[in-house]
């Protein structure tokens, strides 16, 4: 089991930034394949970011590429995800997610462990 849990959600003006970290517990995560989820109201929840432990390899949505960055600590156990430039569409919750394997993967139904959530509101 991987236990998942984000902070650093809060409240900002757009054009402003914020850093969510998302700590893993349970099992090292070297093998596994770390997402970023989000979901606004009334909406599906979607894939933001990720990236693959094991070589570094990340992967952006379009609606976020240039603006949002993932990284990690590997000491830690834990990823961030930079989020620059904020738009008031940014605001949802935001969802970290893991898997373990290597494939690219952008749809939450192929990950097995999800955080708790961190709710992002970005005024305008």
């Amino acid at each position: 089991q991987v236990q998942l849990v984000e902070s650093g959600g809060g409240l900002v003006q757009a054009g402003g930034s914020l850093r969510l970290s998302c700590a893993a517990s349970g099992r090292t995560i070297s093998g596994y394949v770390m997402g970023w989820f989000r979901q606004a109201p009334g909406k599906e929840r979607e894939f933001v970011t990720l990236l693959r432990w094991s070589d570094g390899r990340t992967y952006y949505a379009d609606s976020v590429k240039g603006r949002f960055t993932i990284s990690r600590d590997n000491a830690k156990n834990t990823v961030f995800l930079q989020m620059n430039s904020l738009k008031p569409e940014d605001t949802a919750v935001y969802y970290c997610a893991a898997v373990r394997g290597g494939f690219i993967r952008t749809t939450e139904y192929e990950y097995d462990y999800w955080g708790q959530g961190t709710q992002v509101t970005v005024s305008s």
